[in-house]
């Protein structure tokens, strides 16, 4: 493979391939990008189509061990949604190591928590590790590969799903609860609810 300053350089043979390739990633790109404002359409649709793929499953009575994964998927891009880009346990690691060395003690801010500290009254907004509309975007492509995978019987492996459901139900018990000690430990709320009353001006 021939290399140029920009990187590899494609094959002749298969540049109209790249090209097409490009061509519909571009197209794809621009219709998704706009419906990045159209937030709670897109939200509705998305649940719309997991609809869908819930009604194929109970309907079969299979794909058990598809819907399984899609729904631990699910679950991880939601611990992502509601988790600060900046771990304030490994800021605080990192503060308590600086200490240790022989550097100053600093305040902690939390990071991200969506409120002001009491020294400082700036706010501080909550800055999601997982954007909202990387949540939606890979959630979407996940139901529709989901259900999809739910027409071919390659994907249909037999399992017996009362376990499936029950070990789901408290894994999400677990992580949730953990979410929410981590959430009370550090102080930050993964919404913005007092944005408006903060910035929003004195009651009258």
């Amino acid at each position: 493979m021939d290399y140029n300053e920009s990187g590899p350089q494609v094959p002749e043979f298969l540049q109209p391939i790249v090209a097409q390739y490009q061509k519909y990633t571009r197209l794809y790109n621009y219709h998704v990008d706009r419906l990045a404002p159209h937030t709670r359409n897109r939200w509705l649709s998305t649940v719309a189509l997991n609809g869908l793929f819930l009604l194929r499953v109970v309907m079969a009575q299979g794909w058990y061990i598809v819907c399984y994964a899609h729904a631990i998927y699910l679950l991880n891009l939601l611990l992502a949604f509601l988790q600060p880009k900046f771990d304030p346990s490994l800021e605080q690691d990192i503060a308590a190591t600086n200490i240790e060395e022989g550097g100053e003690e600093e305040a902690l801010p939390t990071v991200g928590s969506g409120f002001a500290n009491k020294d400082d009254e700036e706010f501080r907004p909550f800055i999601r590790r997982l954007p909202e509309w990387q949540f939606w975007l890979s959630a979407t492509r996940s139901t529709v590969i989901s259900l999809v995978a739910a027409f071919f019987t390659a994907f249909d492996i037999p399992v017996f799903w009362p376990i499936l459901v029950i070990y789901f139900f408290a894994l999400f018990a677990i992580t949730m609860r953990r979410q929410i000690r981590h959430m009370i430990k550090y102080k930050y709320i993964p919404f913005d609810f007092v944005r408006k009353e903060r910035y929003g001006g004195a009651r009258r």
